[in-house]
């Protein structure tokens, strides 16, 4: 058999293609603001991570290129030899004032934060326990640890309890949630989580990517919404999102962040962050303490889009933040409701399984900081006249 057949025989995108309904890696030919060119058609962007707006503020971009020329583009090397920079470090003392934590360790991306933390920390008779709704680099994650995994339902606390009451008591045990989850933008009930796990001596991981910069007074995400960062054990975050670059990092104590930095086999084995990406990162920390009002107006035009999507009649789940899912149900009117946006002038994203479980495929929409009342206005003037064409409203 050749290992190649099954690549040849998959035809799955060609069909996708061939009857309309194929929207990924659609080609974006500008930044990632409010509005961006798409195949030379100017779209409202309604599904970027861009939540605070900051791909694009002038002291971030100045913060990157300043960094380039100091350092040139990349490091060439792992932080384990040559590629420790002391911009690196540097980013690394701030990471770890802001969320108030001993210590902080930077990855070159938020996927391999994941591997790294959970494949250093977790071994064979440790224990990973998930929100059945966690990130995909999680579960890789413990895949790479090959460590046991239990799930709960999610966001279900009695569920946790339910799963923890069933492990020895003389394994290691780490529950591991998304602070804001990704597809459907609700948030975990960490004040709940906490108490469950300290009742079973389970230590608490939050996956904070989505709520960094869009939770809290001082942006420093969901452990600080809910009043619980001295409990939170481990706060992992990616740049991905409102620090506006790419990379990732966890912060919590010094001895443990020590530990991860000489076992994470991802941190180990890539080479380190490139200069202008931790310049950038850095920057969009400062941004984000510098100028609230960017938050508020996050939060202001979050508030329009819920109330504006459940006005028209759409299922938008269990959302509190700035990520809306606009449930289908269904993935042929999921692509096709993707495609009349387009038509219509926005720009969204589809999210069929395995990125949701069957039955609950939605169109995902995000917004920034940096949306104006009249992208706003838009955007629902095509869902609804979308929506209203396919029957979903």
């Amino acid at each position: 058999m050749d290992l190649f057949d099954k690549c040849f025989s998959w035809q799955e995108a060609e069909k996708a293609k061939e009857a309309g309904i194929y929207f990924l890696f659609r080609k974006i030919e500008s930044a990632q603001g409010p509005e961006v060119v798409v195949n030379g058609k100017k779209l409202i962007m309604a599904g970027s991570n861009n939540y605070l707006g900051l791909t694009s503020h002038p002291k971030v971009k100045e913060a990157a290129i300043r960094a380039i020329e100091r350092y040139g583009t990349g490091c060439a090397g792992s932080r384990f030899l040559n590629g420790n920079l002391d911009i690196i470090e540097e980013l690394e003392e701030k990471l770890a004032r802001f969320f108030r934590k001993e210590a902080a360790l930077v990855f070159a991306t938020g996927y391999q934060t994941n591997l790294g933390i959970i494949s250093a920390l977790l071994g064979r008779r440790d224990v990973a326990i998930l929100d059945k709704y966690d990130h995909a680099s999680i579960i890789d994650a413990c895949r790479l640890a090959m460590c046991q995994v239990k799930r709960f339902k999610h966001n279900d606390v009695e569920d946790l309890k339910r799963v923890l009451e069933g492990l020895p008591k003389d394994v290691g045990k780490l529950v591991i949630v998304d602070g804001v989850f990704s597809m459907e933008g609700d948030i975990a009930p960490l004040p709940d989580i906490l108490r469950v796990a300290r009742e079973y001596g389970a230590r608490v991981m939050v996956d904070d990517a989505h709520g960094i910069g869009v939770l809290g007074k001082g942006g420093r995400g969901t452990a600080e919404h809910f009043g619980v960062e001295e409990e939170v054990d481990l706060i992992m975050g990616t740049y991905s999102k409102s620090l506006a670059t790419i990379g990732g990092f966890v912060a919590g104590p010094k001895k443990v962040i020590e530990y991860i930095k000489h076992f994470a086999r991802p941190l180990i084995f890539s080479a380190a962050i490139a200069p202008p990406l931790a310049a950038a990162a850095s920057a969009a920390l400062d941004v984000i303490v510098e100028e609230p009002e960017r938050r508020e107006r996050l939060w202001k035009n979050t508030k329009k889009m819920l109330e504006g999507f459940k006005r028209l009649g759409f299922d938008t789940g269990n959302s509190q933040t700035p990520i809306i899912p606009i449930i289908i149900g269904n993935m042929e009117k999921t692509f096709r409701m993707c495609g009349l946006l387009e038509k219509y002038g926005v720009f969204a994203n589809p999210v069929v399984p395995p990125a949701t479980p069957p039955g609950r495929e939605l169109i995902r929409t995000s917004f920034m900081a940096t949306h104006t009342e009249e992208h706003l206005d838009h955007i629902l003037w095509a869902f609804e006249k979308a929506g209203r064409e396919l029957g979903i409203i």
